[in-house]
């Protein structure tokens, strides 16, 4: 069988790409149980190959046969957002070496150790949200706690003013689930935020402080490891990623909680779970559910199917972390599960560099409000409640609570 034959045994998703977004898990099931891989049209209109089984998608995310760079991609296959030169040279676009040369610049901000010492700041940042809804009895939780402790934690570190920072959450969320009837507001955010960064790196090199985009300039000012265009990109990914991925983390987490009371009593019995919760719910309702789109450097096969060179490949974390060959019960919210290797926040060199930031902060996020608030509960039916229409993000546009 000819590889274009091969391919082509495979060519249309059983499940529509509205079922993908609209009821992700058990539309990425059935996709698992049909085949390895499957031919869709994405967000765009244009084809893409969606991997579903955990082996495959574990294997994929390490696998240097499949490209960031998007100069692997053959003419007329999905890229993913259009952005200008100086947003586009980050870590999300770069195979080595570029790849390691600046993820090794930035990794020291990221390590373990670094980020514990954020713990007193990020818990502040918690107690301070939460004091000013405690009066209320109820809340909106993305925009009062999920969405601003991610936001100030990441502008903290990075040094972003005070006054910029609630801009730039309504660009990335336009960013995030882009409107396909208004491109020009996809448009209009990246000119803004090419500006705001523009204008941020300007005042850090004329005002250096104690932040991590200052310690970025000196890197790119005295030892030239970093262009231009990379320096600025680097710090559109830091922020936009610090924030995208952490608020839908959290809020997908409060939200499996308030579902699941049992799981919800037993964290409140013991807050010594709280590491193992954040990974199980991680894996239960992360918050990408495919990774960054990858390119075929030559002929891959999946099973029986084969993509060509030069498609594109999602790899489908959502459907991986709920493969019933990799784990047991894969439908169950389990907060003591043992080996969970959920695959959430990535796999291999591409694993998310703030990844170690983002458990800190839900742990954080979740003991805090559970102990603050006893009687925390949905204030709509769960049913009623939206995620935002985007194929790789998962993210509530609301949670009301009452408490």
């Amino acid at each position: 069988m000819t590889s274009s034959e091969q391919a082509s045994a495979t060519i249309t998703s059983p499940v529509p790409l509205a079922a993908l977004i609209a009821d992700p898990h058990p539309s990425y099931a059935a996709l698992r149980e049909a085949g390895p891989a499957h031919r869709i049209i994405g967000s765009d209109g244009l084809p893409v190959w969606l991997v579903t089984r955990y082996a495959d998608v574990r294997q994929g995310l390490a696998d240097p046969r499949l490209a960031l760079d998007k100069r692997h991609a053959s003419p007329g296959n999905y890229r993913g957002l259009a952005l200008p030169p100086a947003l586009d040279a980050n870590l999300l676009n770069m195979d080595p070496p570029d790849h390691t040369r600046i993820r090794r610049l930035v990794g020291q901000a990221f390590t373990p150790r670094r980020v514990e010492q954020l713990r007193e700041p990020v818990q502040r940042i918690a107690d301070e949200l939460l004091d000013a809804i405690a009066p209320l009895g109820h809340a909106e939780l993305i925009a009062t706690y999920a969405g601003p402790l991610p936001i100030t934690t990441i502008c903290d570190l990075l040094g972003v003013p005070t006054d910029d920072r609630r801009d730039f959450r309504a660009w990335t969320d336009t960013l995030i689930a882009p409107d396909p009837g208004r491109p020009q507001d996809a448009r209009a955010a990246v000119g803004a935020m090419l500006a705001f960064f523009t204008r941020l790196l300007a005042r850090k090199r004329a005002e250096p402080g104690d932040d991590l985009l200052s310690a970025l300039i000196a890197v790119r000012d005295q030892e030239d490891r970093l262009s231009e265009d990379e320096l600025t990109s680097l710090a559109f990914l830091i922020l936009f990623a610090g924030y995208e991925n952490t608020v839908h983390l959290i809020g997908n987490a409060v939200l499996a909680l308030l579902r699941h009371p049992e799981q919800l009593a037993a964290l409140r019995a013991d807050e010594r779970l709280i590491g193992p919760a954040v990974e199980e719910l991680a894996r239960f309702d992360g918050p990408a559910p495919v990774a960054i789109r990858r390119f075929a450097r030559e002929d891959l096969t999946f099973g029986q199917v084969t993509v060509p060179a030069g498609e594109t490949v999602l790899l489908s974390l959502a459907a991986a972390n709920r493969d019933p060959e990799r784990f047991a019960e894969p439908e169950l919210l389990d907060l003591r599960r043992a080996d969970n290797g959920h695959l959430a926040l990535g796999h291999g060199i591409h694993y998310c560099l703030g990844a170690p930031l983002a458990r800190l902060e839900t742990e954080i996020a979740l003991t805090t409000l559970l102990r603050r608030f006893p009687a925390l509960a949905l204030a709509e039916p769960a049913e009623q409640l939206s995620h935002r229409p985007s194929l790789r993000a998962r993210g509530l546009l609301r949670l009301p609570v009452r408490f």
